[in-house]
């Protein structure tokens, strides 16, 4: 009786303590699960103020109402931006996407560049004080002379002739134009024209044309014309010779000398009243490739002569480029980076490495040692078994809001299960399930009567006992 009453008791014991577990996990399970999830190996630096001199370059404040800088070696990562997202008339920014649907078209065999295409009535629709090559009707020349053109002398027929010879109807080609636009990812350009004319609904933004430029920029025929700054066009059945003078100044010999940019090559300009001076292009020195674009500069005159600040602000942007960024590394391969918390082993940690190395266009005065790195793991804690070279999730590299690169991550070494810390939580986990905990409740309380009835049912039939014998032991007395 003794052996089943403890037991008794030492399951009500067992159960009651199940019941009374949490729901949740302990404090520095939770704790573990905050810190893996999202690590600042620098936190003090994210949670004071930063009062230290910044290592970033100064702003080069460019005059024009749009304006950016992306890296072409860097998938085009965005270094300097004013308004880049802002909705912009492009002027005839717009003929970049033109070039780029009929070189599209060449490449799937539509046509080739030397398809001869012929002139139409369309060349009569023209809006008034449009750039023109002096195509006319019924005059015939070649894709890649309609190319050269558009691109060079920024004629506006030419967009008009060659969205015909594409598409049929130029309704067709500018459905096309936005079609292509959305595509890429455009999310603030819409086209009602081939050329770029001014039209209320007619826009874009200096981030959307850099897209279209780079998809424009796959085709080797469209920068190998929009870097040309003087171009003779053959004899026509309806003309002589014509030269073709770039409209850019940037690489031009033939306009204004004192603009011309050797580092430069290509891309478009634009201008009209509403959208003011407009410019994209590119540019090397070194190791370093950009695209500018700027948008909505103005015509100043100076000292008797016109100064196109679309120009100026070009080639300022490009130097303050060259002159404050240089590729640097920023993570070696098997870099440690930090010690993250493991469950369900005896080796409470892995060490979490970068696994691989990295560069990144890092601002002259900053190095890898200024860098944040926070840690993103894949999961909200790490449990074993975990294996050498395991991707844990990345390490993003940063400095006062900008990231500069990020790295997969992945564990250094072998963390093995423990089969106890397992077998524990096993049981831990089946103990916080609600039906579970119900049934533990039920069963500790009916072992909690069972242990109330026996031990009564002691109490009384010892007592009952004693009581009789003494009764009847004291009348025999008396």
């Amino acid at each position: 009786m003794k052996k089943s009453r403890f037991f008794a008791c030492f399951l009500a014991l067992v159960l009651l303590f199940a019941l009374s577990a949490p729901f949740f996990p302990s404090a520095r399970a939770e704790e573990i699960s905050a810190d893996a999830e999202t690590v600042d190996t620098q936190p003090d630096s994210a949670d004071a103020p930063d009062e230290t001199p910044s290592l970033l370059p100064e702003d080069p404040n460019i005059q024009a109402r749009a304006a950016l800088l992306i890296d072409l070696n860097r998938d085009g990562k965005l270094v300097y931006g004013k308004n880049e997202h802002d909705r912009m008339y492009p002027a005839s920014l717009t003929k970049i996407m033109t070039a780029l649907l009929v070189l599209e078209a060449v490449d799937n065999g539509e046509l080739s560049l030397d398809t001869p295409v012929t002139a139409s009535e369309i060349v009569w629709s023209m809006p008034a004080g449009s750039s023109t090559a002096g195509i006319k009707m019924g005059e015939t020349m070649s894709v890649r002379n309609m190319l050269y053109c558009l691109l060079v002398s920024s004629a506006n027929e030419a967009a008009d002739i060659l969205a015909e010879q594409v598409s049929g109807t130029i309704t067709g080609f500018v459905q096309a134009m936005n079609a292509k636009a959305a595509e890429l990812g455009c999310e603030n350009t819409h086209f009602t024209n081939t050329h770029g004319f001014h039209d209320e609904y007619h826009y874009t933004s200096a981030w959307d044309i850099a897209l279209i430029t780079r998809e424009a920029m796959k085709h080797p025929a469209f920068m190998t014309i929009c870097d040309t700054d003087r171009y003779i066009v053959p004899a026509t059945n309806m003309s002589g010779e014509r030269t073709l003078l770039s409209t850019n100044h940037l690489i031009s010999l033939w306009r204004n000398r004192s603009f011309k940019n050797p580092e430069v090559h290509g891309v478009k300009t634009g201008s009209t009243t509403e959208a003011g001076y407009c410019l994209v292009s590119t540019a090397e020195r070194g190791s370093l490739h950009f695209m500018s674009v700027v948008m909505g500069a103005e015509g100043v005159d100076a000292d008797g002569k016109q100064t196109f600040r679309s120009f100026t602000e070009t080639t300022r942007l490009f130097n303050w480029g060259f002159d404050n960024f240089r590729y640097a590394s920023i993570i070696e391969e098997g870099e440690p980076l930090w010690e993250a918390p493991v469950e369900l082993s005896w080796t409470d940690h892995v060490t979490v490495i970068a696994s691989q190395s990295a560069q990144a266009l890092l601002p002259v005065k900053l190095s890898a040692e200024n860098l944040e790195k926070t840690i993103r793991l894949n999961s909200d804690h790490l449990s074993a078994p975990i294996t050498a070279g395991d991707k844990l999730g990345i390490v993003e590299l940063g400095y006062r809001g900008v990231t500069y690169g990020t790295v997969e991550v992945e564990a250094s070494h072998d963390v093995e299960v423990s089969r106890l810390k397992s077998a524990q939580k096993t049981v831990t986990d089946l103990a916080q399930k609600t039906s579970v905990r119900i049934g533990a409740g039920a069963a500790a309380a009916i072992a909690a009567v069972g242990v109330g009835v026996t031990l009564a049912r002691k109490r009384r039939n010892r007592y009952g006992k004693s009581s009789g014998g003494s009764s009847s032991g004291y009348r025999g007395r008396r």
